[in-house]
Parts: C-alpha cells; structure tokens; sequence
C-alpha cells in the first residue's frame, strides 16, 4: 500500500470539504460555494495528482479502479482515506463553528424527491468524473487538467447545488453528516454518484 498517496488522498479530501462546505457552512452564497470547491480542487489536483492521482472522491476512485489504473485493494485504502478526511474537516468545522452553522450538510430540497436527487447527482458525477478521466487519467495528461477539474466542478455546483447541494462525492456528504443528524440521507449520495462513475469508466472506455 502506498502510504504517500493515502495521505494524499486523507489531506486533499479533507481541504476540499474544509474549504467547500466550510464556504456554505458561513453563509456563501451559491456561487461563492461553487468557487470554494472548484478552486480547491484545482489546487489539489496539481499538489497531489503526481503522488496519488488527487481524486478526492471515491466516485472518482471507483472509475479509476473500473478502468484497472489501480487496484481494487488500492481503491479501499483511498476510499477509507478519503471518508476519514471528510469525517476529519467536518469534525474540525463543528469545533470552529458549531452544529448550527449546518456544517454545509448536502441534503436534497425541499420538493425534490429521493428518485430525482439521485438522478441529478448520478448525471453530474457522471459529468465530473468524465472530466477526471479525458484529462488526468490519460496516458499523457492534459497540463490544464486541474483547471479543467475544478472549474467543471465549479460549474455543476452551480447547477445542482438549488436541488441537493451538488456534493458528487460521498465523502463530501459523510463527513458533514455525522454531525449533523442527516446521516439517514447518505444513500442518496453513495447510489448517485457510484452510478455516475461507473457510467463515465463505461463511456470512456468506449470512446477510446
């Protein structure tokens, strides 16, 4: 197991939901909370893409994985590093900020129904993580792939977040829910976003 990348992947997941639902937790605006998130994401792709791919996410990792770039035994380590890096941020914005600022919880609105705050996250991980992969996970990446990243995260943020927070990502909802009391939610962002990332491994490798 590659302890470098472990840490990796614990430190950028847990920059990402510090700084991104830190921005929802104190008071931004949507547009403020897209920018937090796809900024920071930006950031880590380059600080850390050289040492453990930067995903961040374990939808990014599971299409990784799919594709056979790492190992199904590489892909727990990540996911366990990920989902402790979310639990680690969230806990460190509860100290700072208390349960009452929301701790940048996602959950799905009011009106949106379960059925349809899966499909929104399943088509916008899809859309992220097919990103990731025509750009980072290329044989020859794209220089610009961090950029690419974050500002397309940036903008599905803007999109989806009105309709379930546009987490895309289970640790970004795991950590802010334990918490929070939303954890009875946290199917809706584990089904989406798997099925969005399996999608995008599918339609990747048929396109190339």
């Amino acid at each position: 197991m590659n302890t470098k990348a472990l840490l990796a992947e614990f430190i950028g997941t847990a920059a990402l939901v510090f700084v991104g639902a830190g921005a929802a937790a104190t008071g931004g605006d949507l547009v403020t909370v897209a920018l937090a998130h796809g900024l920071v994401l930006a950031g880590l792709a380059y600080a850390y893409g050289s040492i453990s791919g930067a995903h961040v996410n374990p939808a990014v990792t599971l299409a990784v994985a799919i594709r056979g770039r790492i190992k199904w035994s590489e892909a727990l380590g990540y996911w366990l590093a990920q989902l402790v890096g979310g639990v680690v941020a969230a806990g460190a914005l509860f100290f700072i900020l208390g349960a009452g600022s929301g701790l940048g919880a996602t959950t799905p609105a009011a009106g949106v129904t379960p059925v349809q705050a899966i499909m929104v996250e399943a088509l916008l991980t899809f859309l992220l993580v097919n990103a990731v992969l025509h750009t980072a996970e290329r044989k020859s990446p794209t220089p610009f792939a961090g950029m690419a990243i974050g500002l397309t995260l940036a903008a599905l943020i803007l999109m989806g977040g009105p309709l379930t927070g546009a987490s895309l990502n289970p640790a970004r909802t795991f950590g802010p829910a334990l918490f929070t009391g939303t954890l009875p939610q946290i199917w809706i962002y584990l089904v989406g976003p798997v099925f969005g990332a399996s999608l995008a491994a599918w339609v990747y490798r048929a396109l190339k």
